[in-house]
């Protein structure tokens, strides 16, 4: 304390101004230190290098010495703890020796070329160098805006990563923040510069993108709603259309967490894409609109208020680059800010780019709506790629405007949706990823499109489920996109405008309307599991939706199945993305199991990888696969409210020796979770031996506004045989089985939160293990197998004993205690049953379709 008393008012002042303008007034407030340590710089006559970490270093050369401390519209914090690292000279050479990488200049040799520069690191324990000019030949691909009109695949701008094990990023075109308190985007001075950032992690994927997010600021959570499941249709729907649609949804039981209403919700003049009439921007008239088409909606208050009522968010379609035009309601005062006369009709040009623009259009076009009730922006920018600042993406600029706007106006958590706008724009999501082609190669891509994204941290895409035009599809085609979706980052229906193009999943014939709502019932039930692996993208940069090869980068097969992807840190998806194979009702597909053992979700059978294996599926199978051992933390309520904590939690175990997970929760649409309001609960379990179990869930830790003080649980037990008995977990504890899916369920009532819950999980006498691993399976296939024979009918039908091994599982279900005497007859009869099938009357092509379906099953 007495060294600060030396301190003169008159130098206290700039350090306290330099601190405020280091604070910029949002929930990011933490990434804008831009200036790095000066331990971490070292200056070499017009060089500088900053060592960001061990495998990162900045690389700057200036015509005249100045170098630029100010945050990019990419790189918004430096000031990460210097890494180790040394310096010293080699003749007439710089070097730079962190221990992962060796930089070497020539001092006093200008700009950066092949002939002055080169940085060396070890790959796959062989040393490489670097020098500029390099192609990046192993470069894994980042994304792209749009797949506008795209049917199939698209090439991909280059990403972060690369099997090279380097990548350079050169920010010297990027635009800076200024330090005001709504930080906006200015010019790079004039002059010759050069500013790049070197990564050199070799195939450390996923280290690599956690210091990409520290230095390029953190991915940030959704609200817990926008992982639910969303309506949306190009479609000029009235108030009382999209209040039926909304009862169709409650009358068959689905959830409906997001209304996106198109660009009907305001004036479009009757707007046809045969006409051409267009506006004083030059746009097609009612392009852009903001004032409200009363004839559609007399009264958009009451109807956004019935929505809200519902739980529902509404989000709102925007295209504006018309800017404010004569006709609309708040042209007067919008025109008056910008120093027009509304007398002369004189229309406001769009220029997000202006922050007086800026400032008035949110007061006075943007806020009115969001008061009414419209609760995020679907931000549908079609026009220009360029702006009036130089190196400035127009799209980029929009999303960061739209979202810092919410994140400036109240606590709740900002979203858009919206194009891609280039690096940086990871900050700034949700994506909107365009008016796709509807085709079977348009599907095929988007598991490979979505997880690849993950290569700059543009981790939530959502697509329109189905595709975009002409817009008819076929129920196959759809289950498997709504499918896919189920298991997408953002579920999120549409379609162009097209009577004949149909999304309500109802409409559909009951076997894909089936298979649909399974789909969006189970993922309804992860969003605790998507919760936390959202969490986990905010931490750690790794997107919900990544590729294999950030876990298994020297397997070569996971570069090379680009459909299959991660789905957090415990689950595999290799989606169906192509159409069944002639009329057996089934689509033959090669799955790529990575090292380890996995589970396959519906069939619960086992697989041990690195392997390659041929897997049928069904219309209602999705290839999901479980790493074996791991707790997945789920939820009965399939229709609750996500608006809402969830005080119900299922955890579904697939037993090995051990296993852990920790479930994450927060208020769910708040910034809180940037500011330590939020909660975690450790879950782990061990296996003495094949008949028993020990589970314990730890006292919550941590703290959120809202927080459930009790929770009731269910603990999903897969491939095991029924619970003999239960010790511990409260009174109330009870159990059951399903034999069906051998799966034991023990439900564990209401308890506080803040207690220790110990239990001991006896089984039934255990058989092998290896015989329950795919028995769910197989019995799910024999029933399917009864289906097609009875239609041999009058001249005959499904075996008895076909009929016994099937209903095996409800029997053990009756009766459990006759569980390991099924499972020996369930095996001792299914060698037995293909020479049954093969010898019955009638029509052989049912025979031969029924022997398809049962390939794989009538075999021990």
């Amino acid at each position: 304390m007495k060294s600060l008393t030396r301190w003169t008012f008159q130098q206290f002042v700039p350090l306290v101004a330099l601190c405020l303008a280091v604070y910029v007034q949002d929930s990011r407030a933490q990434e804008y230190r831009s200036m790095a340590s000066p331990k971490s710089e070292v200056i070499s006559g017009l060089a500088r290098f900053t060592v960001l970490t061990r495998q990162m270093i900045r690389l700057e050369w200036s015509s005249d010495g100045k170098f630029e401390d100010r945050p990019s519209l990419v790189f918004v914090n430096r000031d990460l703890p210097t890494p180790g690292f040394a310096v010293f000279s080699d003749g007439g050479w710089l070097v730079i020796n962190t221990g992962k990488l060796v930089l070497r200049y020539l001092k006093n040799s200008g700009e950066f070329t092949a002939t002055n520069l080169s940085i060396s690191l070890e790959v796959d324990g062989k040393k490489i160098t670097w020098q500029p000019g390099t192609p990046n030949s192993g470069n894994l691909l980042g994304t792209i805006r749009t797949l506008d009109g795209v049917k199939g695949s698209i090439g991909l701008e280059p990403g972060l990563l690369s099997r090279d094990g380097w990548s350079l990023i050169d920010d010297s075109d990027h635009p800076l923040f200024d330090d005001s308190k709504w930080s906006w985007v200015e010019p790079r001075p004039n002059g010759n510069h050069q500013d790049w950032y070197f990564f050199g992690y070799g195939h450390e994927y996923k280290k690599e993108l956690g210091d990409y997010v520290k230095v390029a600021g953190r991915i940030p959570m959704p609200p817990r709603y926008a992982f639910g499941t969303w309506w949306s249709r190009y479609w000029a729907y009235t108030d009382e259309e999209l209040k039926g649609l909304v009862n169709q949804f409650s009358a068959f039981n689905l959830p409906l967490d997001v209304l996106v209403v198109d660009m009907d919700w305001h004036q479009t003049f009757d707007l046809r894409w045969s006409r051409s009439v267009v506006d004083q921007a030059g746009q097609a008239k009612g392009w852009t609109g903001y004032s409200w088409d009363k004839i559609l909606f007399p009264d958009p208050a009451d109807f956004m208020k019935w929505c809200k009522n519902r739980g529902l968010k509404l989000t709102f379609n925007l295209h504006p680059a018309a800017g404010i035009e004569p006709w609309e309601d708040h042209y007067p005062a919008m025109a008056l800010a910008m120093g027009i006369d509304p007398a002369t009709k004189k229309y406001v040009p769009f220029d997000i780019t202006d922050k007086t623009f800026a400032e008035n259009y949110f007061k006075i076009i943007i806020d009115p709506l969001e008061r009414e009730g419209v609760d995020f922006w679907w931000m549908d920018w079609q026009q220009w790629d360029t702006t009036r600042i130089h190196g400035l993406n127009p799209t980029w600029w929009i999303n960061y405007a739209f979202y810092t706007h919410m994140e400036r106006e109240d606590n709740e958590r900002p979203m858009i949706l919206s194009r891609w706008g280039g690096l940086g724009d990871h900050r700034y999501e949700i994506g909107f990823s365009g008016d796709v082609i509807t085709d079977w190669s348009s599907l095929a891509f988007q598991p490979y499109f979505t997880s690849t994204a993950a290569n700059v941290g543009f981790g939530y895409w959502s697509h329109d489920i189905g595709g975009h035009i002409p817009g008819t599809v076929s129920p196959e085609l759809y289950t498997r996109w709504v499918q896919w979706g189920a298991f997408s980052p953002i579920l999120r229906t549409h379609t162009t405008r097209n009577a004949e193009s149909e999304r309500r999943i109802w409409a559909f014939p009951y076997p894909y309307f089936n298979a649909m709502k399974d789909a969006i019932e189970l993922r309804r039930s992860l969003m605790p599991y998507i919760y936390t692996a959202a969490r986990e993208t905010y931490d750690t940069g790794i997107s919900l939706v990544h590729p294999l090869y950030y876990d298994y980068p020297d397997q070569p097969e996971s570069y090379s199945f680009e459909d299959e992807y991660m789905f957090g840190d415990d689950i595999m998806v290799a989606p169906v993305v192509g159409p069944m194979a002639g009329d057996t009702l089934l689509t033959l597909q090669d799955v790529w199991i990575p090292p380890g053992s996995w589970i396959e979700w519906y069939s619960g059978r086992k697989f041990v990888g690195p392997a390659v294996v041929k897997r049928r599926f069904a219309i209602d199978e999705i290839p999901v696969y479980v790493k074996q051992g791991s707790i997945i933390p789920a939820t009965d309520q399939t229709s609750h409210n996500l608006l809402k904590p969830i005080d119900q939690i299922t955890l579904v175990i697939f037993p090995d020796k051990a296993g852990t997970c920790e479930l994450y929760e927060d208020e769910g649409n708040s910034i809180g979770y940037t500011r330590s309001a939020f909660a975690r609960t450790r879950i782990s379990y061990s296996r003495e031996d094949r008949s028993s179990i020990r589970l314990t869930i730890e006292p919550l830790s941590g703290h959120y506004e809202g927080m459930p003080q009790v929770k009731s649980y269910e603990v999903r037990l897969m491939n095991v045989l029924p619970v003999e008995s239960v010790i511990g977990g409260g009174s109330g504890t009870k159990w059951n089985y399903d034999g069906d899916r051998l799966m034991a369920t023990v439900f564990i009532p209401s308890a506080s939160v803040h207690r220790r819950i110990n239990m001991k999980i006896s089984f039934a006498p255990s058989v092998d293990d290896e015989q329950l691993y795919g028995m769910a399976g197989k019995i799910k296939r024999l029933k399917e197998g009864m289906d097609i024979l009875n239609h041999l009918w009058p001249e005959d039908w499904s075996p008895d004993s076909l009929i016994v091994a099937a209903q095996t599982g409800d029997r053990i279900s009756l009766f459990p205690k006759t569980a390991a005497a099924e499972v020996k007859r369930f095996y001792s009869i299914l060698p037995l049953l293909t020479t049954q099938i093969e010898g019955l009357k009638g029509d052989k092509t049912i025979v031969n379709r029924a022997l398809v379906r049962l390939e794989g099953t009538l075999t021990k």
